[in-house]
Parts: structure tokens; C-alpha cells; sequence
């Protein structure tokens, strides 16, 4: 093993990851070089300017430490980005004219913004033919662990085993239902979350928001109940 002397004092630049990648992506990748590729994908995202942010397999090529890491296998980045198109943390746009213009996005708003406008051909990258593994929508549901970050707080990996139980057992559509819902009330945890669901799959949502009885209406309702001890205001 070669021993890594340390990081350089001095300012350092960063390139950020989002939380939910180390909370419920990282476990799931056993593939080293699919789990190099994907990082060294999202450093070159970040450093591209303009728009859209995309990165090509011509690009990656050129990436020296990448390569090295790879043992300069051309076949095994083909691979590592495949699996990562796969598993659904990039998009992928094939070319015309073979697979070194081939070029990826990150699956988040912006990349599948952006996939949806060059497969509507309201966005033209020369040479890019429109391929993606999975139909892409330009206004995607949120995915609900970034909902979740997003609007309640951060993810650790009990909170995302807890939403992963509550994607088993109900709808998406509920989940992102109840974690709106939870914001709206002020109640940022996931235990109100998780009684807000339970609440609507006993009594029904009827039109669209869980039933209340008649003596008790609002948030309170999962305080003062039997689960109150449970909910933390």
C-alpha cells in the first residue's frame, strides 16, 4: 500500500457531494472502479461551467488519475459508467457516431432537466443521440430522501432506514404527501412523518389530506394522541 503523505497545508479546494450519496448510495456500490468513476464524474460536473453540465467519455479519458486508478482500461470505464447509468446516479446520452462522444449527467433536477430538453429536441449537444436507461420527465417527483434533507433535516442512516421502510409500506406520492405535510405544521422529525402515514392508512385520505375527527383538528392531533410521546415537538 502506498502510504498518502498527508493533506497540503495551505487553502484546499473541495468538491462537494451531496449527503444523501455517503446515506443511501455508498453502501449499495461494492464495485470500486464504478465508485471512482462516479466521484471523478461529479468533481468534473462541478468544474464545468456553462450549461448543461455534463461530462464525455472522451473527457474522462483524458482524466490521468482516473485511468491510472482504472490501470488505463478503456473497457473498465465503459463498464464503471455503465454501472453507474444502471444503478441510476448518472444519465447517460449515447453518441451517433460511437461511444467516445458519449456523455453523462448526474440524475439530479438539473441533469434530468436537461436530458428531458435534448430528448424533447429543445436542446441540441452535437453528435448526442437521446438513450436513457429509464423515461425521463422534466419536472421528476423529488426523490424522497432529498426531499426529506431538503425540507426536514439531515439524513443519518437510521432516519434512511426509516424512510426505506415507509417507501415498503406506503405510496411515494404519501411519503412526500407527509414529509409536506410535516413542514407545513412545523414538526421537522421523522417520527410525526412516520404517524402522519400511519394516520392515513388507518382512517383514509379521502381527498387528498388524511381525515381528522371532529373534537380535534391541526397538528396537535398527533401530540395529544396515543402515539404523543413519540412525537417530538
Amino acid at each position: 500500500m502506498k502510504e498518502f503523505g498527508g493533506f497540503p497545508s495551505g487553502r484546499l479546494e473541495f468538491t462537494p457531494v451531496p449527503n444523501v450519496f455517503f446515506s443511501a448510495l455508498l453502501n449499495d456500490i461494492t464495485d470500486i472502479a464504478e465508485l471512482k468513476t462516479t466521484l471523478h464524474v461529479m468533481a468534473a460536473l462541478y468544474r464545468r461551467k456553462g450549461y448543461p453540465r455534463y461530462v464525455s467519455f472522451a473527457d474522462l479519458l483524458q482524466n490521468v488519475e482516473l485511468m491510472r486508478s482504472l490501470q488505463g482500461s478503456e473497457e473498465a470505464l465503459r463498464d464503471s459508467l455503465e454501472k453507474a447509468v444502471e444503478r441510476g446516479t448518472l444519465l447517460g446520452l449515447s453518441a451517433v457516431d460511437g461511444p467516445g462522444a458519449a456523455v453523462y449527467f448526474l440524475n439530479d433536477d438539473a441533469g434530468r432537466r436537461a436530458v428531458a430538453k435534448i430528448n424533447a429536441g429543445e436542446l441540441k449537444l452535437p453528435g448526442i443521440k437521446a438513450v436513457a436507461p429509464v423515461p425521463v420527465q422534466a419536472e421528476a417527483p423529488p426523490e424522497i430522501f432529498t426531499l426529506y434533507e431538503q425540507n426536514v433535516g439531515m439524513l443519518t442512516p437510521m432516519i434512511a432506514d426509516e424512510l426505506r421502510d415507509a417507501e415498503k409500506l406506503y405510496p411515494p406520492d404519501w411519503i412526500r404527501d407527509a414529509i409536506k405535510e410535516a413542514v407545513l405544521h412545523n414538526k421537522r422529525n421523522i417520527k410525526y412523518i412516520a404517524k402522519i402515514l400511519e394516520n392515513w392508512s388507518v382512517e383514509g385520505r379521502g381527498d387528498g389530506t388524511y381525515q381528522r375527527d371532529s373534537q380535534e383538528t391541526g397538528p396537535d392531533r398527533f401530540v395529544k394522541g396515543k402515539y404523543g410521546h413519540m412525537v417530538r415537538r
